[in-house]
């Protein structure tokens, strides 16, 4: 399993302020998981709203297709001889190995140690053979790359192959340096996440869908919006290199399919939450668009070039300008609307990462309830 290669995006040479970065989650900035900035593109029309307010952008027999994977405590300390890292367990394989990332822990000294203590740094992976020592005397053993171009992602074996106790025991949320210190795992759960059977699950929390609380899924719901699950396991970011997506292990659920299809011929839109909502609801469209039940593993890239053929819209965080999810955004809303909406999102000062605002890109029509808008200009 190998990464694509993909063109560069259409933002490259947008700046974004370091000041902009969500440090802590939205509830320890206001009053809740909600209270974020929702950014609405309908073609190059933008529009500013509260997110609480994302009933009042959507229609009845409009589908949000929702992530239901559960964030694992993905990093783990480790020692490789003499050194210190950071691993980070990455996607389990068919096999039993898992695909993991070591990173060099963070000097906590210095200008911004407060933000650096706890995150981590790049590091090559490697070499074949190599033995980290983890936490309560277990080890893994480093096998081969990932992608043989690659020294990120090893394939490694753990010894007892019991991952799921060892993160449970040792492991806290993958973070990185924007963020202003560690979060208790629960801040990286969505609304939406249900555990696994065999205790797999995201590596990093598939985020679009964290600013969702009970009462606006129910506000939604009451509204006529219909939810419609799938999974789709996320790997660890390439933070530092903007990498193309590895390939995932998802499912689309037959109910999910079925709800899809009845929607699309009924006039309603597709909306995912999530860059990974995407890829999944892509990777099991047919050639005409029509959706069939599917599982297993996904090495699709959404690019400009591909397209899509079932999505309508896309809610996601905002991204930074060299991520390679940007392709996909623009597959969806194509580049003027992408560089308009993104323009505006630094003039507004809207907040970037996991932890920030939400960007709603829709069809290019009318505005079904503009009166729900609440003014952050």
């Amino acid at each position: 399993m190998t990464g694509a290669v993909v063109g560069r995006t259409a933002l490259e040479g947008l700046r974004v302020p370091d000041a902009l970065s969500a440090r802590v989650p939205a509830e320890q900035r206001g009053a809740g998981r909600d209270d974020v900035r929702l950014l609405v593109s309908r073609g190059t029309e933008v529009s500013h709203h509260a997110f609480r307010d994302l009933a009042g952008q959507l229609r009845a027999g409009d589908v949000l297709v929702v992530n239901t994977s559960r964030t694992l405590p993905a990093a783990v300390e480790g020692r490789l001889g003499g050194e210190r890292l950071v691993v980070h367990f990455s996607t389990r394989g068919d096999d039993g190995r898992w695909a993991v990332e070591l990173r060099t822990p963070g000097t906590g000294a210095g200008a911004g140690a407060g933000r650096r203590k706890g995150a981590t740094s790049a590091r090559a992976g490697g070499p074949a053979g190599a033995v980290v020592r983890l936490p309560g005397g277990g080890h893994l053993v480093l096998e081969e790359p990932l992608d043989p171009a690659g020294t990120r992602l090893w394939w490694a074996r753990v010894a007892g192959g019991d991952v799921a106790g060892l993160l449970a025991r040792y492991g806290r949320p993958i973070r990185y340096g924007y963020t202003e210190r560690d979060q208790p795992l629960s801040a990286y759960q969505t609304v939406f996440a249900l555990p696994s059977p065999d205790g797999s699950g995201s590596a990093e929390m598939p985020s679009a869908g964290r600013p969702f609380t009970a009462r606006l899924v129910a506000e939604l719901v009451s509204r006529g919006v219909q939810f419609a699950p799938i999974r789709l396991d996320t790997g660890v970011a390439s933070a530092e290199a903007h990498e193309p997506p590895y390939p995932e292990r998802f499912e689309v659920p037959a109910t999910t399919a079925r709800l899809v299809n009845a929607a699309v011929a009924g006039g309603g839109r597709i909306v995912a939450v999530g860059t990974t909502a995407v890829r999944a609801l892509e990777s099991a469209a047919g050639p005409g668009g029509g959706m069939r039940a599917a599982a297993g593993w996904t090495d699709l890239v959404v690019t400009p070039g591909r397209g899509v053929r079932v999505v309508d819209g896309l809610l996601t965080g905002l991204h930074e300008p060299a991520a390679s999810h940007l392709l996909m955004l623009e597959a969806i809303a194509g580049r003027p609307a992408l560089e308009r909406a993104y323009t505006e999102a630094v003039r507004h000062l809207y907040l970037w990462h996991e932890f920030g605002d939400v960007h709603l890109v829709l069809p290019d029509e009318t505005a079904h309830s503009p009166s729900c808008a609440s003014n952050f200009r």
